[in-house]
C-alpha cells in the first residue's frame, strides 16, 4: 500500500482525529465537516500501521453510508479489504445471529420480516387470541411491541422497567407473546431481534462475547448521536467497557457524532449517549471538527443562528471557507396550491438561469402528507421527481405473495418463501401444524418441502399418527399438489388445456387457483377499495412479465430468468435512480444528503415545529429542542442557496385555517434574510435560446 498523504488532505482537526487511533475517542463532527472522510482515513491509517483487517469493526446506520464508506476506503489502500467488517448495526447482529443460529435455537436460513410481514404476524396474533375483531390500530400495537422488547415499554402488571418510558396493558400481553412464538415457528426474526437477540447473547453467554471481544479491537461508530440504548449496550459489551485499562479486552472505540442533528428520538435514539460515553469510558479523548466544506458561510450562520437556541448541547459553531453566499429567501404563498407552483415555477426558472440539472435541488417536508401539492405541480410543469421513503413495489405484501409462490414452484427447498405462503390464503395449516413439520424437517436436517413429502408419502403408506389434525394434512396434500401441478406447467413449459400458455397466463392462473382475490376480501372486509387497489397492483405485476416476455432480444422466457430479473430489480430498487429527479422527501429522510439548491416547505407553527411538541410541559422542552435540531439539519442541506416557504392559510381535513409562521424564522439572523416576490417575466431572445436548448438537450 502507497503511504497515505494525509497532512495534505486533512486540515489539523481531520488529522487528528485520524492519527488518534489508540483508547477512546469522541469526535463530535458538525453538518458538513467530513466526517466520513475522516471515518475512511482514519480505517486507512490503521491498516497502514499493520492493524489487520479482521479487527477493525465500523458501524453505521445506513447501508449505503456502509458501503461508501467500504468503497472509499478501497479506494484510499488498493485493497480488496475480504476481513474488514463495514456494516450497520442490524446486519452486524444479523451475521452475529447466522453464526450463532444452533446455539439460539434458530435454522440458519431463518427469515428477518419485514413491516409488511410482521402487520400479517401481528393480525394472526390477535385472531389467535380471539380479538381480531376488536378494533386495534395495528400501527399503533406494532410500536407497542417494538417499545416492549427494546425495553421502552413494560406491562402494566408490575413495576415498569428502569428506561420504559410507557406502560402499555397487560391485556396485550397474550398477543405479544403469541407473536413471539410466531416468529419462532415460522424460523424468523423481526428488525428489533437483529439487536436485542445479540444483546442477550452477549449477556448469558460470556464466552461468546469473549470470542467478539477478541476478534474486534478497533471500534468505530457513525452517527452515534442516533444509536439507542440497545446498541449503545451492545457497543459497550464489544468494547469492554468497565474493564480494568490493562485488560486484554479492552478495545479502542472511536465514536462519531453530533448532537446537533440527533433527530430519531421516536425510533429510540438518545443523544445523551454521547454523555454516557465519556463517563463510560473514563479518559476519552474529544475532537471537534467545525470546518463545514459543504455551505456558504450565509447558510451556516442562518444555522448557527438557529441552534444557538438550543441548551441542551455541546457548544460548537461551524465556520465555512466558502465566504459570502446568496442570502435565504423567504416567501409566504397564500395557501398549499401556490406554494407548489412556486416551487416548481422556481425550480424551472433557476435551470434556466444557471444551467442546473433537476437532481440539484432538493425539497424538504416535515411531513410525507406535505409531499401531495408538490406532486401535483411537478406533475402539471413535466418536471421529473423521485419521493423517498415510500414502500418499493416489490415490497408490497401482495406482490411478495406471489414472488414466493413463483420462488417455491422453481425452488421447493426455499423455506422462506415456503412459510410465507403455506397458510396465505388461508387454507387451515395453523401454526402447530408448522411447528411439526419445522421440528422434522430439524430432525432430518433437510429442507420443509422434503419434510412435507415424507409426511405425505407416510400418510399415503397408511401412517395417519404423525399429525392429529387431519384438516390441515389434507391441506398440506393439497397444497403441495398445487406446487408441484404448477412446476410441471411452468418448468417444462407443457400445455394447459390443450393450449400452450405464455408465463404471464400462468402466473394469472395461479393467482386465481389460490383465490387471492377472495383472500383480499376476506382480509379489507367492508374496504373493497384496499382490496381491489392490492388486486390491481397483481395485475400490474403480470402485466410486467407480459411486456418482458414481447421483448423481441428476451431469448428466454422461462421462470428463471424472471426470478433472477426480479431479484436484480428488488436489490437496486431505489438505488441511484434519482439522477435527473429533483428530490422529494421528509427532512428526516434528507439527513446525510445535500443539494446545491433546497427548498424546505410549511415553515409553520404546528409542523415546524410539529404540533405534537409545542406544550408548556417541562417533559416536552425536549420534543420543541429536537424540532429545533430537525429546522437545523434542513437548513445544513443546502450548499449554495436556501428557499423557506410558509403559507399563510392551509386545508385541514375540511377546513381551511390560517397559519402563523414558525418561531424557527425569528431565530435566523435577519440581515441574512431577502422576502421574495414573484418576478417579472424578462422578455430576452439570449434567455428564451437558453431555455430552449436545455429543452433539446433533454432529448438527446
Amino acid at each position: 500500500m502507497s503511504k497515505l498523504n494525509i497532512s495534505a488532505e486533512l486540515n489539523e482537526p481531520q488529522l487528528r482525529a485520524v492519527n488518534t487511533i489508540e483508547g477512546p475517542v469522541l469526535i463530535i463532527a458538525g453538518a458538513g465537516s467530513g466526517k466520513t472522510r475522516v471515518i475512511t482515513y482514519r480505517i486507512a491509517r490503521m491498516l497502514e500501521k499493520g492493524i489487520p483487517q479482521s479487527a477493525i469493526l465500523a458501524l453505521t446506520f445506513t447501508n449505503k453510508a456502509a458501503k461508501e464508506m467500504e468503497t472509499r476506503v478501497k479506494e484510499l489502500t488498493g485493497r480488496k479489504l475480504q476481513s474488514l467488517t463495514v456494516s450497520t448495526f442490524h446486519a452486524f447482529g444479523l451475521k452475529t445471529i447466522r453464526d450463532e443460529a444452533e446455539l439460539l435455537g434458530y435454522r440458519k436460513n431463518f427469515s428477518v420480516y419485514d413491516e409488511t410481514d410482521r402487520m400479517t404476524l401481528i393480525k394472526e396474533s390477535l385472531r389467535e387470541c380471539h380479538m381480531a375483531s376488536h378494533k386495534v390500530d395495528l400501527y399503533a400495537l406494532g410500536q407497542l411491541f417494538s417499545k416492549i422488547k427494546t425495553g421502552l415499554a413494560a406491562w402494566n402488571e408490575g413495576a415498569a422497567g428502569k428506561n420504559a418510558t410507557t406502560v402499555a396493558s397487560a391485556d396485550l400481553k397474550p398477543v405479544y407473546e403469541e407473536y413471539q412464538q410466531g416468529l419462532k415457528v415460522y424460523n424468523a426474526v423481526d428488525f428489533d431481534d437483529l439487536l436485542t437477540i445479540p444483546l442477550e447473547l452477549f449477556e448469558k453467554h460470556p464466552d461468546i462475547l469473549e470470542k467478539y471481544q477478541q476478534r474486534y479491537h478497533y471500534i468505530m461508530v457513525d452517527e452515534f448521536q442516533d444509536t439507542s440504548l440497545i446498541q449503545y449496550k451492545l457497543l459497550r459489551f464489544l468494547a469492554g467497557a468497565g474493564k480494568a485499562a490493562d485488560s486484554a479486552n479492552l478495545c479502542n472505540v472511536c465514536v462519531v457524532g453530533d448532537d446537533d442533528q440527533s433527530i430519531y428520538s421516536w425510533r429510540g435514539a438518545n443523544y445523551e449517549n454521547l454523555l454516557m460515553f465519556e463517563k463510560d469510558f473514563p479518559g476519552v479523548i474529544e475532537i471537534k471538527l467545525e470546518q463545514n466544506y459543504r455551505s456558504t458561510s450565509t447558510i451556516l450562520e442562518a444555522a448557527n443562528g438557529v441552534i444557538a437556541h438550543n441548551t441542551n448541547r455541546k457548544e460548537k459553531t461551524l465556520w465555512s471557507g466558502s465566504e459570502g453566499g446568496k442570502p435565504v429567501e423567504l416567501f409566504y404563498p397564500e395557501n398549499e396550491s401556490a406554494e407548489a407552483d412556486f416551487i416548481a415555477s422556481q425550480i424551472r426558472h433557476i435551470m434556466i438561469m444557471e444551467s442546473r440539472k433537476y437532481h440539484d435541488f432538493g425539497v424538504l417536508t416535515r411531513t410525507n402528507s406535505l409531499a401531495r401539492n408538490i406532486e401535483e405541480a411537478f406533475l402539471a410543469e413535466d418536471i421529473p421527481y423521485k419521493v423517498s421513503g415510500g414502500t418499493s413495489f416489490f415490497q408490497r405484501k401482495e406482490i411478495k405473495d406471489i414472488i414466493s409462490y413463483l420462488r417455491v414452484i422453481a425452488n421447493p427447498d426455499d423455506d422462506v418463501s415456503l412459510l410465507r405462503v403455506i397458510n396465505t390464503p388461508r387454507r387451515g395449516i395453523g401454526k402447530t401444524t408448522v411447528a411439526s413439520l419445522s421440528d422434522l424437517a430439524r430432525k432430518n436436517h433437510s429442507s420443509i418441502w422434503d419434510a412435507l413429502a415424507r409426511l405425505n408419502n407416510a400418510r399415503s403408506g397408511g401412517q395417519q399418527g404423525l399429525f392429529q389434525d387431519k384438516n390441515a394434512l389434507t391441506e398440506l396434500e393439497e397444497f403441495a399438489q398445487l406446487i408441484d401441478t404448477y412446476r410441471t406447467e411452468i418448468l417444462e413449459r407443457k400445455a394447459v388445456s390443450g393450449q400452450r400458455w405464455t408465463l404471464s397466463q400462468k402466473v394469472r392462473a395461479l393467482t386465481d387457483s389460490v383465490d387471492y382475490w377472495g383472500y383480499l376480501v376476506a382480509e379489507h372486509g367492508k374496504e373493497e377499495k384496499i382490496a381491489r387497489w392490492k388486486f390491481g397492483n397483481i395485475e400490474y405485476f403480470i402485466r410486467m412479465i407480459e411486456n418482458w416476455e414481447r421483448d423481441p432480444d428476451n431469448l428466454d422466457a422461462g421462470l428463471y430468468p424472471w426470478l433472477n430479473r426480479i431479484s436484480l430489480i428488488t436489490r437496486d430498487d431505489g438505488e441511484d435512480d434519482a439522477e435527473g429527479k429533483v428530490n422529494l422527501m421528509t427532512i428526516h429522510a434528507s439527513k446525510g444528503l445535500e443539494f446545491p439548491v433546497v427548498f424546505i416547505a410549511g415553515a409553520e407553527q404546528g409542523l415546524i415545529p410539529h404540533e405534537r411538541s409545542i406544550s408548556e410541559s417541562e417533559e416536552d422542552a425536549g420534543s420543541l429542542e429536537e424540532e429545533r435540531r430537525l429546522f437545523y439539519v434542513a437548513i445544513t442541506r443546502a450548499r449554495e442557496k436556501l428557499y423557506i416557504t410558509s403559507c399563510q392559510k392551509r386545508r385541514r381535513l375540511q377546513n381551511t385555517a390560517e397559519c402563523t409562521p414558525s418561531p424557527f424564522l425569528e431565530e435566523i439572523p435577519q440581515h441574512l434574510i431577502k422576502y421574495h416576490e414573484i418576478e417579472k417575466t424578462v422578455d430576452d431572445p439570449a434567455l428564451a435560446e437558453n431555455f430552449f436548448a436545455q429543452i433539446r438537450a433533454q432529448f438527446h
